[in-house]
């Protein structure tokens, strides 16, 4: 520390405590020089200019002097006129000499000297080196005409009446108003629309031309008709409308031939000024002019921004934002900046659209196009991205911008923003509602492979209907299924709804079953009024409070309801049959609380592991009475909660101890170590104690670890799931969570297959090496050994995601072409493969496992044109791909974006749905068969009553799948062909009809469709053939075609054995086992749809999938067991699945 002190220098002695009193008096005898800046401002020339030109108010003010001076000017003018007296003679003296009075004279020599010094001095401030330039200019010249003589006049008096044409410097006022316009809007950092000053400048234009007719032709006609002002006026008015009456014409040829001028320059200058306003009007027409400040502050707004505007994204809002009554009111203010669309231009030309849409070409990065919009007042602003990019994320870098622009520029503008790839999110934590399209793409791609169809349960929930759909449809399951997707999320404070106010203080469970027994409405989840977390079935401990905000599924929401059956039954002051007394439980129930009789109480013990059923009575009580279900308990008792059996697997019990000390050292349950990009919400999952290696995740490749190159050598117990994507997006990652969810039973785990066009990269794969049992492999499902090496012959299902590359063809709807021909190929190949479809256009979907001949499917199509005739937005839900949810598109899910302006709370539910989101004492989204031991339950409100009485689930909605009804004609097909068997069988014998149907069988399972082989059969074929001819014309044409369908038949059963071989012989090739491989199989007698919230009498059938919303098993979990929360995270415990009561 000494050392340091001692180094430093000490204080020049200039820098003594004198001089910081006194000052440094030293500072001239120092080198430096004090240097002052932009001394070239401060001649006088500079501050003039500054003064006159360069400060833009100072030249506004300026400006609107001079202007003023010229109006002075020409109104001198006028009184020098209204104040002559009448010249007599026609001499020309009368034209170069007036009248004019000694004041009047002063005035215009002041304004004369005024005007000409100060084009003087601007002329000389805007000096530039060439003095002709300056003098050469018409405004200089002019102004030198006029100001000239009246100073002369000062010095030589009898010029005193020299004529001056003074009305001229109307052309002087009309420049100094241009120049003015363009000073303000300097001045207030404002461009006014082109098109107002182009009108501005013709009127100007116009009332110049007409002023200086009018006093040209009344000063020439001085020594002829003597017109006054006024008859001066109405000839100008009448020449230059070419009425031309011919009562007032000009008498001198100077008067005429001024009169002739003026016509020629009209003609020259006011077709230029017409075409300019021609030319701004098309280009205001294609960028759509302004939204006036008035309307933006007296009405309603809101503002569309995307980067190009098609016609199907348009109806979609425009439909789904209209669909609610408190809207219809508002503007849609749509700001592109493409030209607008030929088709788009049309659909705004409709007046229906043409007074609410208003297009504006522009750029949200530009404020002068967000104050065209109006934004700063606009109540929202939807931000879509352009998914048809093959850069999508070049896509969402302009999304961003557009969304930080916005919010740079109207703090106060709420934000609706869609963005493509999960990692871009965190860039806008700000907006109010962001819908990520991978986010929702794979999570409900995951969902579809364990709880079938959820894609099409989430886009019904999402979309605006009345539940009209498919009712003038003949096909029973379409009514249903069209009525049921009309049911949509609301939401009403308890206090204030007549649905559940009655059910303040009582269980969740106990107010969601009454409130669907009694109104038909599904409850599915509240929030506390001091808590922002939407609870989706908070479970039977949870009690209603007053404040609470419910949510749940109807029809319509209550405010829009009539209860009509209560005012009914107090007039008539007889109860209901199924009900008695204020709690309205039903008759058995209420004698099963009391005890009266031997029910099925549910057990409390822990539930066994023997299937998904719902518990029948004893063999004794069953011969007796009819099944009986427990009362839904007003307050949850804690012993009859199942709290055991939620976090753990029971068939672990069930397994030796070194299998499940084994099972327990596999798999643990906790929050994934890594996460691929920033804003992913923490899922409890099943995990692995130590990472896989990256060189394991590699289906086809062997390594150190393993030795295993296919699916089939794994030897998985479950059936695989296969994702054939082009790249692994971090989207993926929401595909891995769901499926690997601790709720989720581990016995029913799934393996993974990730077939991918590109490898994946590092980051990627140090995110999926946690869960267990997921790998890839690189390959394309165009390749069929690389669909057999991932274990396409055993998959429970087959997802496949539409590729990035191919979104951007020269034809839109040609963007999905690639991925419909793969899946119809795989469907051809594996016809009982369940392949699960993403497209990007919804009309695409149509072309979906497509059957040019079948004629279920022409119906079909027949009615979905039908119900988009009648204005339906979900005019495609008939298609059987998507009702079964084997199809779905995103774009469907912009709806939820739109939803949210009126519904904020819709996007936090489908996140909850969809299990993007967890959030403490939540329920998650699950689903269970009905099998024949369910089916005592009868109907839906027994299931509901028997779910909220034992297990807390409630059901949401039926997944139906019944045998397809035939058509009219096909049934005609099939009786035909009867009848054509029978008749050829009464020709032949028995013996050569057995023979002729042993033949006909070989024949179908034969693997060639040459009838050369089968003599038998051909023979007969051609006794038939002349059988029938001996028929008569009447019935040749309806046996020829007979004929032809049994040989299509025969055709299409020998092409699927020809490519059953194809695909057996590949398999024999790659080494593969051949068995398990159904050829055979397919699905097309069937058809899927869902229910959404069924009324409470309908009836189960076998095979129904039920959705339940099941409470959160961590919520029962008690806070004082440290040792229960270890071994959630350490033992690999299980939840399960099933649900059994």
């Amino acid at each position: 520390m000494v050392d340091l002190e001692s180094e430093v220098p000490p204080l020049p002695p200039r820098y003594r405590f004198r001089d910081l009193l006194l000052g440094d008096q030293g500072w001239q005898n120092d080198d430096r020089v004090q240097v002052e800046f932009y001394m070239n401002e401060n001649t006088f020339k500079e501050r003039l200019k500054l003064f006159f030109i360069k400060n833009q108010r100072s030249s506004l003010r300026i400006r609107l002097f001079n202007f003023s001076l010229k109006l002075l000017s020409c109104l001198l003018y006028i009184i020098r006129v209204l104040l002559e007296k009448p010249s007599q003679g026609d001499e020309w003296s009368h034209i170069i000499w007036v009248n004019r009075s000694v004041p009047l004279w002063g005035l215009q020599v002041l304004v004369a000297l005024i005007s000409l010094f100060e084009t003087i001095l601007l002329g000389y401030l805007s000096y530039k080196g060439n003095i002709w330039e300056q003098i050469l200019r018409i405004p200089f010249i002019l102004e030198i005409i006029n100001a000239v003589p009246f100073i002369i006049s000062i010095f030589w008096p009898s010029l005193r009446n020299l004529f001056v044409p003074v009305f001229l410097n109307c052309w002087l006022a009309k420049h100094a108003l241009e120049n003015m316009i363009n000073d303000l809007h300097r001045a207030i950092q404002r461009t006014q629309s082109a098109m107002f000053n182009q009108v501005l400048i013709l009127i100007s234009t116009l009332l110049c031309l007409i002023f200086t007719c009018i006093c040209g032709i009344q000063h020439l006609e001085r020594i002829g008709k003597k017109l006054n002002l006024f008859d001066s006026l109405y000839f100008c008015i009448v020449t230059f409308s070419t009425v031309g009456f011919g009562d007032v014409t000009p008498e001198t040829w100077s008067s005429k031939l001024f009169v002739v001028i003026m016509i020629c320059v009209a003609l020259v200058v006011l077709p230029i000024q017409f075409e300019q306003m021609a030319y701004l009007w098309m280009e205001r027409q294609k960028s759509g002019g302004n939204y006036s400040r008035h309307r933006a502050q007296t009405e309603k707004h809101v503002v569309l921004c995307v980067s190009s505007l098609k016609i199907d994204l348009l109806m979609d809002f425009l439909n789904e934002f209209y669909a609610h009554p408190r809207l219809q009111d508002y503007y849609v203010v749509i700001l592109c900046p493409t030209e607008m669309d030929v088709q788009v231009r049309r659909v705004l030309q409709i007046p229906m659209w043409s007074q609410r849409v208003i297009y504006l070409q522009g750029s949200a990065l530009k404020d002068q196009d967000l104050l065209r919009a109006k934004m700063d007042d606009a109540e929202a602003c939807f931000i879509l991205s352009s998914r048809c990019e093959v850069d999508r994320t070049s896509s969402d870098h302009q999304t961003i911008l557009r969304a930080w622009a916005v919010k740079d520029f109207a703090p106060k503008c709420p934000l609706y923003v869609q963005i493509l790839k999960p990692e871009n999110k965190f860039h806008i934590k700000f907006a109010d509602h962001v819908v990520c399209e991978e986010e929702f793409k794979y999570a409900m791609l995951a969902l579809n492979c364990i709880c079938p169809a959820t894609s099409t349960l989430i886009t019904l929930l999402v979309h605006t209907s009345r539940g009209q759909e498919g009712q003038q449809s003949p096909e029973q399951w379409q009514k249903t299924y069209g009525r049921c997707s009309g049911n949509e999320v609301y939401h009403i404070t308890l206090e204030e709804s007549t649905f559940f106010a009655e059910y303040e203080g009582k269980s969740f469970t106990y107010a969601s079953f009454h409130a669907h027994k009694k109104y038909g409405v599904c409850l599915i989840g509240v929030r506390r009024e001091d808590n922002k977390n939407i609870l989706l079935n908070p479970g039977p401990r949870y009690i209603m409070n007053a404040t609470d905000i419910c949510f749940y599924i109807n029809i319509t929401k209550e405010e829009n309801s009539a209860f009509k059956n209560e005012d009914q039954q107090k007039k008539s002051n007889v109860p209901r049959s199924f009900y008695h007394g204020p709690s309205r439980l039903p008759v058995h129930s209420i004698i099963a609380s009391m005890g009266t009789v031997a029910i099925d109480l549910q057990d409390t013990s822990c539930r066994s592991a023997s299937g998904p059923t719902l518990s029948l009575p004893t063999e004794g009580i069953k011969e007796i009475r009819r099944p009986s279900i427990a009362p839904v308990l007003e307050v949850a008792d804690t012993s009859s909660i199942q709290t055991c059996d939620l976090l753990s697997d029971q068939s672990e019990d069930e397994t030796t101890p070194d299998e499940k000390m084994s099972s327990n050292l596999e798999y643990a349950k906790g929050y994934p170590p890594y996460s691929p990009y920033i804003g992913s919400s923490p899922t409890f999952c099943h995990l692995l104690h130590e990472k896989v290696p990256f060189c394991c995740l590699r289906l086809d490749k062997s390594c150190q670890h393993n030795y295993y190159e296919d699916a089939k050598a794994y030897g998985f117990k479950n059936k695989l799931i296969i994702v054939a994507a082009e790249t692994a997006g971090n989207g993926l990652y929401n595909f891995i969570v769901p499926l690997r969810a601790y709720y989720r039973p581990k016995k029913e785990l799934n393996p993974i297959v990730l077939l991918l066009d590109n490898p994946p990269d590092m980051h990627f794969l140090d995110a999926i090496c946690w869960f267990p049992m997921v790998y890839y492999m690189v390959g394309s499902i165009d390749n069929l050994d690389d669909l057999l090496r991932c274990g396409v012959t055993f998959a429970a299902n087959m997802v496949v995601v539409d590729k990035e590359s191919t979104m951007s063809a020269e034809e839109d709807y040609m963007a999905d072409a690639k991925t419909i021909v793969n899946v119809q190929t795989l469907f051809r190949l594996f016809s009982s493969l369940s392949i699960i479809t993403e497209l990007t256009h919804p009309a695409n979907m149509r072309f979906m496992q497509f059957r040019a001949k079948d004629c279920y499917s022409l119906a079909l199509s027949k009615l979905e044109k039908k119900e988009r005739e009648r204005g339906s937005n979900l005019a495609f839900m008939f298609r059987l791909p998507f009702a079964a949810g084997r199809v779905f598109s995103i774009s469907m899910l912009d709806t939820l974006l739109y939803q949210s302006f009126v519904k904020d709370y819709m996007i936090s539910i489908t996140r909850l749905l969809l299990g993007l989101d967890t959030t403490p004492g939540s329920g998650f989204l699950c689903s269970m068969k009905i099998t024949e031991d369910d089916l005592w339950i009868r109907t839906y409100a027994r299931l509901y009553q028997k779910l909220c009485s034992t297990t807390g689930d409630v059901p949401i909605g039926i997944y139906r799948t019944e045998s397809q009804k035939l058509t009219t004609s096909e049934s005609r097909e099939i009786t035909s062909q009867s009848q054509i068997s029978i008749s050829v069988e009464e020709w032949e014998d028995t013996k050569d009809c057995k023979e002729h149907g042993h033949h006909r069988g070989n024949h179908r399972n034969s693997t060639s469709s040459d009838q050369s082989d089968h003599p038998l059969l051909r023979r007969k074929s051609l006794q038939w053939a002349r059988r029938l001819s001996r028929k008569g014309p009447k019935h040749s044409g309806k046996t020829a075609e007979k004929i032809t369908q049994q040989r299509l038949n025969l055709y299409r059963r020998s092409e699927r054995q020809e490519l059953a071989e194809l695909v057996k012989n590949r398999m024999k090739h790659l080494g593969l086992s051949t068995v398990g491989y159904d050829e055979m199989n397919d699905q097309q007698s069937t058809l899927s749809y869902i229910l959404i919230n069924p009324s409470p009498d309908t009836r189960l059938e076998l095979n129904d999938v039920v959705y339940l919303i099941r409470p959160d098993p961590l919520a029962y979990l008690p806070n004082s067991e440290p040792s229960r929360k270890n071994s959630i995270t350490t033992a690999g415990q299980d939840s399960r699945e099933e649900t059994q009561l």
